[in-house]
């Protein structure tokens, strides 16, 4: 899961990036509203992080322009204490959710966490597909409730695709939400962790839960028995 944070706070934006790369994420900061403006319009996100009163261009003005540019993903924006009228303003210009400052990081994970299941159809943080189970508060996953150990890679390809459950995601996307922009994306590398998860989700070959749609990318579907190999 990559997201965007928006704060102006060196501080706070350090224990930010700090707190939700440490937790498996991938991070892109900036520190103005016109910076953080641009990201969300160039580069996708699957959520993001935004304080109401940032220099050059508030969060609220920065949101209001990605709802008009019919950006969706999901945004929580931190205010001070007491503005009850940023979070109204942050809220009415599209806003999913608001934190006032300070705030405890637990607090903010399980948010943006339940902001993440809701944006993919999914109100609980266990996701289920027949033996297969993927915990996201615990980022653990269970085959036959066997826990089984993934790398961080291995663990955020495997969520996005279980999110995304169905569709037909390109190596392209899925390269995009697992990596920073000036992260080397060779394609290579993302069919070494396809690989190495068929291998420990699927040991005898029988539940195929990662389908190759060839010259389109990957499709996460345990009922589908299409071609197995990256």
């Amino acid at each position: 899961m990559k997201l965007l944070v928006i704060e102006d706070d060196l501080d706070l934006r350090r224990q930010l990036v700090t707190a939700l790369t440490d937790s498996g994420y991938t991070v892109e900061e900036a520190e103005d509203g016109e910076e953080g403006l641009y990201l969300g319009n160039e580069f996708p996100y699957d959520l993001a992080i935004v304080d109401i009163g940032l220099p050059k261009l508030s969060g609220v003005e920065v949101i209001r322009r990605w709802r008009e540019n019919d950006i969706n993903f999901p945004i929580i924006i931190l205010t001070a204490r007491g503005d009850w009228q940023d979070k109204v303003e942050g809220l009415e210009a599209g806003a999913d959710d608001y934190l006032v400052k300070p705030f405890h990081i637990e607090e903010l994970m399980a948010r943006l966490n339940a902001l993440l299941r809701r944006a993919a159809g999914h109100a609980k943080p266990m996701l289920e597909f027949g033996p297969l189970k993927l915990d996201s508060s615990g980022r653990n996953v269970f085959l036959n409730e066997a826990s089984v150990k993934l790398t961080s890679y291995e663990y955020r390809t495997l969520e996005y695709l279980m999110l995304n459950a169905g569709k037909v995601i390109s190596k392209s996307e899925l390269t995009e939400h697992l990596y920073h922009q000036d992260f080397d994306r060779d394609s290579n590398v993302l069919e070494v962790f396809i690989r190495r998860l068929r291998q420990k989700l699927d040991p005898d070959q029988t539940l195929q839960p990662i389908a190759t749609v060839r010259g389109l990318g990957y499709r996460f579907d345990l009922a589908a028995g299409a071609v197995n190999n990256a």
